[in-house]
């Protein structure tokens, strides 16, 4: 059994190799032509920010949940803005997706509902905490803090991200494969489906985690069968990768990182729950 699961793992993942490696190179390109032009209209936004903010968020790789905090941090971006580009960033998804031959169509349903999701909360928000938000007026220019280096050459940047997250993917195909041949699919399944609410609460405790090995996961899991729609969006929801490790080293009023952390997670759970109770399929 071990030394199926070893072969179906190795055969899934180097089918994934030069897909992900082409996913990444274009997208590597669209960052640094898009990056900077991005990341300047959030900043120059201020009611309309959070719709920038989902729009330019659903970019993945380095900078925008980066940045986000960065300019949260200095004061240029509202709240609402910076949790729409954390409700729409999902770190490794669209990569996934793309290199395991999922439907155009389906990809842009989840694209497009992550990014409604997030102009919805974020226009939200700013409406409803607008007294005490962070202003935007403030404009002290600290927009580059902690935003990670992308001026690096775009085919190295795309063979690192490749073989960062080729990794993930074997190691986490190898787990799934060996526990779904020990204790079944739909005895795993049973875990996140078998209790009402359970699977979205427990996936958006997943998407918190800031590192790419979380989306990855969330996304196999889903593409397996393993979670619903409701759950699957609930933990790529609160996936805001580094963004929340940059909030961690910038902010320092402790109090608000709290309440950053629970917004973004009540609104993972909230809006899986919706999804899910709408019968909602992507």
């Amino acid at each position: 059994m071990l030394l199926e699961v070893i072969k179906d793992t190795v055969f899934d993942s180097l089918r994934l190799l030069p897909f992900l490696f082409l996913t990444y190179l274009l997208m590597e390109f669209l960052e640094h032509r898009a990056g900077e032009a991005g990341r300047a209209r959030i900043g120059a936004a201020n009611a309309s920010g959070p719709v920038w903010g989902a729009l330019f968020g659903i970019i993945p790789q380095c900078g925008f949940s980066a940045a986000a905090s960065g300019l949260y941090c200095g004061h240029i971006i509202t709240f609402g803005t910076l949790m729409a580009v954390f409700l729409s960033t999902s770190d490794e998804m669209l990569p996934i997706l793309i290199s395991s031959a999922v439907g155009i169509t389906r990809i842009v349903r989840i694209l497009a509902v992550k990014v409604i999701i997030a102009m919805i909360s974020g226009l939200l928000i700013d409406l409803l905490i607008r007294d005490q938000q962070k202003n935007a007026d403030h404009h002290e220019h600290h927009s580059h803090t902690g935003e990670p280096d992308c001026e690096e050459h775009l085919l190295i940047s795309a063979l690192r991200h490749t073989a960062e997250v080729f990794f993930y993917i074997f190691v986490i195909s190898f787990l799934l494969n060996l526990l779904i041949a020990l204790i079944g699919e739909q005895t795993l399944a049973g875990i996140f489906t078998g209790l009402p609410v359970v699977g979205e609460f427990a996936a958006a405790l997943v998407g918190l985690i800031p590192n790419c090995a979380s989306s990855v996961i969330l996304t196999e899991l889903y593409l397996s069968g393993i979670l619903s729609a409701g759950a699957m969006m609930s933990g790529l929801l609160v996936n805001a990768g580094v963004g929340l490790l940059v909030l961690f080293r910038l902010d320092h009023d402790k109090k608000d990182i709290f309440r950053i952390i629970s917004i973004l997670y009540g609104l993972g759970v909230f809006w899986g729950l919706v999804i899910e109770a709408s019968g909602v399929l992507f």
